[in-house]
């Protein structure tokens, strides 16, 4: 454990150093996250019937997403990207360490150091000037907390996963786009999920994307009443696990056929 612990933290350092890039970050979403207010003010505006989420949560729910955007696994890791396609992965078999457990420690730093970056600006502008409401208790705070920590694992669950499809498809550009249709649809970050039909409420409530962003937002939010806050917590490790092991199937299946450089 100790070697991953020591990957995790350098590479997280690292990550640290790219402020500028946090701060133009910070910017656009705070321009699209008021693009998207705005939207929903309208429709707030012109509706008769009572939403399943008020205008000041909707507000809010807006905000947290754009505050924890580092945390939705939009791409496959570029570091992991350039090794398969220069050969590069043949060193990574080298090393006396499981290859999945590397690449995985490396998306947790990947997901992990910008969305902190990031997070903490944009909590503290939306909740001064952008009508970010505070959680109603201290119980919707932490549970907000640890679903977060259980998105980030689920994020880099499937951030690996996304990096080992590299093997068959090199640059992962399809896969990618893919996965932002996916996400952005089925995690909340554009649609609030409990805005969608009862009908499809099943299925979004057993996929794995909710866990990513709704879950954590709606427990803030205490929508998610604290009661039933540990099958929603379960879920979000169980499907991180899922992905974990298929993740691992996967990379086996893959390495058994890799060839570098045509040998």
């Amino acid at each position: 454990m100790k070697p991953y612990l020591a990957l995790l933290s350098a590479q997280f350092r690292g990550l640290l150093q790219y402020r500028a890039a946090a701060l133009a970050g910070l910017f656009t979403q705070a321009f699209f996250g008021l693009v998207i207010v705005m939207v929903y003010e309208g429709f707030d505006r012109s509706t008769t019937r009572v939403p399943p989420l008020s205008y000041a949560q909707v507000v809010t729910y807006t905000w947290l997403g754009q505050a924890m955007l580092g945390l939705i696994p939009w791409n496959v890791d570029p570091e992991i990207r350039n090794l398969i396609r220069t050969g590069g992965v043949a060193y990574e078999l080298l090393r006396p360490l499981d290859l999945y457990k590397l690449w995985f420690t490396r998306c947790l730093a990947r997901r992990s150091a910008p969305t902190l970056l990031r997070a903490l600006p944009m909590l503290t502008l939306a909740y001064l000037f952008l009508g970010l409401q505070p959680p109603p208790t201290w119980t919707c705070l932490f549970l907000w907390l640890a679903a977060n920590l259980g998105a980030l694992l689920l994020s880099a669950a499937f951030t690996t996963l996304l990096s080992t499809s590299l093997m068959w498809t090199l640059s992962g550009e399809g896969i990618n786009y893919l996965v932002i249709c996916l996400v952005m649809l089925c995690s909340g970050l554009q649609i609030p999920l409990p805005f969608f039909p009862d009908w499809l409420g099943p299925v979004l409530d057993f996929l794995p994307f909710r866990g990513l962003f709704d879950t954590p937002s709606r427990l803030y939010l205490g929508h998610i009443p604290a009661a039933q806050a540990l099958p929603e917590l379960v879920h979000q490790l169980l499907w991180a696990a899922a992905l974990v092991l298929l993740g691992r199937w996967l990379l086996a299946r893959g390495l058994r056929r890799l060839e570098v450089q045509g040998g």
